[in-house]
Formats: C-alpha cells, structure tokens, sequence
C-alpha cells in the first residue's frame, strides 16, 4: 500500500455549536432541510455536519467546510450567496447555548490512503 503525505494549502472552516438539550431534532431539521448552494460557490470542496457529544446541557455540532484556500472561503463569506444562506441564522438562537463558534484551519499536511 503507497501512502501519499502532501500540502495542498485547502482551508477547513468550521464552527461548533452547543445545541440545548432536547432542542437537537428543531436543530438537525434546520439544518437538513435547508436550500445548499456551496456546491456552486467557486474553491468549494465539501460540507459536513457533524453530531458530536452529548453532555449534561447541550449536544455538540460541527458545521465543517473544505475550501481549495482560506481566499476562497473569504471571498464566499463576503458574497451575496453568504448573505442568503445566513439571513435567517438569528432565528434559531433559541437552541443554543451561545452562538457558533468559529475555527478556521489551513492544511499543512494530508495523508491519503
């Protein structure tokens, strides 16, 4: 089996949200039933949401976003394709424990199988 070690400058970004205890179902609807247009937007690879953790008061969720480079992804959050996806975004607010938190990664090595 050859393993590849390599560079490729991608972006992830990421934000974690602490979803209220009970709330996680009105949280993954939100999320599973809404219009993606990522796929359309320039330097966009991929998108994951990821159902984490559950602890005492929250359950732990990742929007996780792959980007060709971090230029990609700002030019995307600065887009008016940004601006529709997050304009309802305050909506919800009553399902967390605080807002998203957001990370933002540039990949210095990956390693495929």
């Amino acid at each position: 089996m050859t393993t590849t070690v390599s560079a490729d400058g991608a972006y992830i970004a990421m934000n974690r949200f602490r979803v209220k205890t009970g709330s996680e179902a009105a949280f993954e609807a939100v999320w599973l039933n809404r219009d993606v247009h990522l796929r359309h937007e320039p330097g966009f690879v991929t998108f994951r949401l990821l159902r984490g953790p559950t602890l005492a008061d929250h359950t732990l969720y990742l929007s996780h976003t792959v980007w060709e480079s971090e230029r990609a992804f700002v030019d995307w959050t600065r887009s008016q394709a940004f601006r529709d996806a997050h304009k309802d975004a305050g909506r919800n607010t009553s399902l967390y424990l605080g807002g998203p938190h957001f990370e933002g990664f540039t990949t210095l090595q990956v390693v495929d199988r």
